[in-house]
């Protein structure tokens, strides 16, 4: 284990706190939308690259002002373009904290996994000789073996190709 051992709580107050964040933020920002898969296609995607084309074109349309129609919202492009990098950079930040949150989730999940084996085995033994114990012991068991079952399936490989010398 390369990170130390995870002893945290979470209170419901603190919760409850986070929560609101959470919603404070979202109430902060009103105008987010969801995407259709089929929406998401067929838009403009804006990489490193692209964002610098979108810097210069918004920097030769102010400087040229008098070569775009006068229906063209040169202002409304303006905040397109301010809005974007608002939002990039909100993002990174909250890419951040998502793989935070995962990283922190995936290793307390197995810390919790693993004292449950530990727990499991206990009861397994003590179940021999401690009365109660027994359908404790099966119970956890049947637990055991779907939740076994269940991961060998989601994480079956296919049949390696047989090894072929080269001619």
């Amino acid at each position: 284990m390369s990170y130390p051992e995870i002893k945290a709580t979470l209170t419901d107050a603190e919760l409850q706190e986070i929560k609101q964040a959470i919603a404070t933020i979202q109430q902060n920002l009103p105008f987010l939308i969801t995407l259709s898969a089929d929406e998401r296609k067929r838009l403009y995607k804006m990489g490193d690259k692209r964002l610098a084309f979108v810097q210069n074109s918004l920097n030769a349309a102010q400087s040229n002002r008098n070569i775009l129609p006068a229906s063209f919202d040169l202002e409304g492009f303006a905040n397109d373009y301010r809005l974007t990098l608002s939002l990039n950079e909100l993002l990174m930040l909250l890419h951040q904290l998502t793989e935070q949150v995962d990283d922190t989730l995936v290793a307390v999940s197995s810390e919790a996994m693993s004292s449950s084996l530990t727990v499991y085995d206990y009861v397994k033994t003590a179940a021999k000789k401690t009365p109660g114990l027994k359908a404790i012991a099966e119970q956890l068991g049947t637990l055991f073996k779907a939740m076994k079952s269940k991961s060998t399936k989601a994480i079956a490989v296919p049949a390696a190709e047989p090894f072929k010398q080269a001619s």
